[in-house]
Formats: structure tokens, sequence, C-alpha cells
């Protein structure tokens, strides 16, 4: 078994997770339980369902898992157009937070693939940040 902290696509996840929560900081009060909640949800599922999968028995599982976290992204993916149409996010934070978003869904989505094809070489998907 891979420890999950080095799959690239956490290291993705795990940096947008670190990202959302500060940005939402300044989401306002009466939010904390709706946009605030579903962005801090959806970002911190994604990295956690990398985890969870990353221990399960079998590649089957393993990509249960990396679908269910891709799942997330997507969804992280409307929460942040939703913010920043209603002006809870600026262009640039929602910017920034998309391009974080785009990365760990493209690393997700390639993790995906390789548990699909039995081809988790350390080298390939290990390592240091893609970001």
């Amino acid at each position: 078994m891979i420890p999950y902290e080095r799959f690239r696509a956490w290291q993705a996840c795990d940096q947008l997770v670190v990202a959302v929560y500060r940005a939402t900081t300044g989401f306002p009060r009466q939010e904390l339980y709706g946009l605030t909640s579903q962005a801090r949800r959806a970002a911190f599922s994604a990295a956690a369902n990398i985890v969870e999968g990353s221990a399960k028995q079998g590649p089957r599982e393993f990509r249960r898992y990396l679908d269910i976290a891709l799942g997330s992204l997507a969804e992280l993916s409307y929460t942040l157009r939703l913010s920043r149409q209603l002006r809870l996010l600026s262009d640039e934070q929602a910017r920034e937070l998309d391009q974080l978003r785009v990365n760990a869904s493209r690393l997700t989505w390639a993790l995906y693939e390789a548990v699909r094809g039995k081809h988790l070489s350390t080298s390939r998907w290990t390592g240091a940040p893609a970001v």
C-alpha cells in the first residue's frame, strides 16, 4: 500500500481544502451553514475519499472512492461558481480556487485511470506536488 500523502492527487486536493477554508472565512455569517459549509465539505470530501480509498483492499474499491472524490470536485465547481455570482468571492479568488480545483480533478482522474489499469508506479503518481 502506498501512503496517501505520496499521491499527487491527494496533495493537490489537500492544497485545495486549505485554500477553500481560507477563502470562505470571509463569507457572511448567514452562509455558515450554506455555501461556506458546502464548499468546505466538497473540498474536504475529495481529499478524504482519496485517503479512505487508498486504505481499501484492491483497485476496485480504491476506484470507487476516487469516483466519489471526482464527484465532490465537480460539486465544488458549482459551489465556487455560485459564490462568485453572489459576489462572495472576487474574480481573482474564484479564478485561483478553480485553477486548484481543475488541477486536483486532473490528477485525481489520472490516478483513477492508473488504478484502473493497475499501473500504479510510485515514481509516476507520487512524489513532489505537481502544483
